[in-house]
């Protein structure tokens, strides 16, 4: 998809708009997914046309750990715990009703397939920002950061897409972002950490678009993996037991 372009941005004031009630005028089958995702052209009548991601939630596999039915609710969690942090790590994504029924519309970011993590982590100008992707995945319980969800737009910012398999009660941290192993957390993410572990724990206004898609249990298990990293903020080494998800990208 190197070649495609997008005339929304995830900056466009208008955008959550444009996801939420475009028409949407073409699907394209993305066939390598494990769920069914597709590419979506929309068309808007007062901001134009544009690009999404669409997981239908008709189209998800059943999981044994996952209940079923709340992937797309999970992508639309993980945006929205990347506002509340602050850290726009996630693309705008909303839920809709489309062709497949209803599901999460994610604004699509244009990259290049070739610049994944594996590339990105390479060049010490990233550094920064896959160490907060790291974090935010630890405590956002990503049970499957493969290489290829790590995307580099044409500014330099880093996304983090396919967030279905988080915010699990039990962790079940995978990922392939680990080598940043042992680097200590900055003054400034653990301070957004803390932020967000108050506001969490209080069941505030600022997370109640968080909150609203996430199990009670799940915002607890939240919690507490703040209340982890900020006791000890030192991103982990490796475990034992399976870490990595499969494949690598």
């Amino acid at each position: 998809m190197a070649d495609l372009r997008n005339a929304w941005g995830p900056d466009d004031p208008f955008v959550l708009e444009a996801l939420r009630d475009s028409h949407v005028q073409q699907l394209q089958l993305i066939y390598d997914s494990s769920n069914y995702v597709f590419v979506a052209t929309l068309e808007h009548p007062e901001f134009g046309s544009g690009l999404g991601i669409y997981k239908p939630r008709s189209g998800e596999q059943p999981l044994h750990d996952f209940p079923y039915g709340t992937l797309h609710e999970r992508e639309i969690a993980a945006y929205e715990a990347s506002e509340a942090f602050g850290w726009r790590l996630v693309p705008p994504t909303v839920e809709r009703d489309g062709p497949q029924g209803i599901g999460s519309m994610q604004l699509f970011i244009a990259h290049d397939p070739q610049q994944h993590y594996f590339e990105l982590r390479k060049d010490v100008a990233y550094h920064e920002q896959l160490i907060r992707l790291a974090v935010f995945d630890l405590v956002m319980n990503n049970a499957d950061r493969k290489g290829g969800h790590v995307l580099l737009d044409a500014l330099g910012h880093v996304w983090g897409i396919d967030n279905a398999l988080c915010f699990h009660h039990v962790d079940k941290l995978r990922t392939v972002i680990w080598d940043f192993a042992g680097v200590e957390v900055s003054e400034a993410v653990r301070a957004d950490l803390g932020r967000m572990r108050d506001c969490l724990e209080a069941r505030d206004g600022s997370t109640k678009a968080l909150r609203d898609w996430i199990a009670e249990a799940e915002v607890d298990a939240i919690v507490r993996r703040c209340d982890a990293l900020l006791g000890h903020p030192v991103l982990p080494e490796m475990y034992p037991w399976r870490c990595v998800p499969w494949p690598l990208l």
